[in-house]
């Protein structure tokens, strides 16, 4: 038996100077997995390089934790955050033809809160600018949810269901999404 020692192949140029190209994550919409499958399979760098930074670069993280001058962390862990509200903000996030008009009480004082496709705002006190600080503080106590027609319109709302008590409308929530 006769071996000969063979040098491999000599490597594409684009494989050396170019990062492996990745298929796209399962979670991306249909149409930019296909430009992207599309585009890996041509050898398309360029385009590759456009379509991840066009998908990367629209990601948006919602609550993100970010302080204004003179905020430090202390006043966040005081305020807290409401453990409830970013599961009302999903189920209004699936459910886009309906908003949640819900009450709750804060130290003696009743707030009303919407929430409408996975956005919420106060309609009684200041809505803070900041996406990370919940609506309602932690020690807030949810009352009860009124289910309305979306979107929301004050001169005429339709009522869907009417003060839903905590005991019904958790479970509820959560089995719907």
């Amino acid at each position: 038996m006769h071996t000969t020692n063979k040098p491999p192949p000599p490597m594409p140029i684009h494989a050396v100077l170019h990062p492996p190209i990745r298929l796209p994550p399962p979670s991306l919409s249909p149409p930019t997995a296909t430009a992207m499958a599309y585009a890996s399979k041509r050898g398309n760098l360029v385009m590759m390089r456009q379509l991840r930074r066009q998908y990367w670069s629209c990601k948006a993280i919602r609550r993100r934790v970010r302080y204004e001058e003179g905020e430090e962390e202390g006043e966040e862990e005081a305020y807290g955050q409401n453990a409830e509200i970013p599961m009302l903000e999903a189920y209004s996030a699936a459910f886009r033809d309906v908003a949640l008009l819900v009450r709750a009480g804060v130290d003696d004082e009743e707030e009303l809160v919407l929430i409408f496709k996975g956005f919420s705002s106060s309609l009684s006190s200041r809505t803070s600018s900041d996406p990370s600080k919940s609506v309602l503080p932690g020690r807030a106590v949810i009352h009860s949810i009124d289910v309305v027609k979306g979107p929301f319109n004050p001169s005429n709302i339709e009522y869907l269901e009417r003060e839903l008590p905590r005991d019904v409308y958790k479970p509820k929530m959560i089995s719907k999404q």
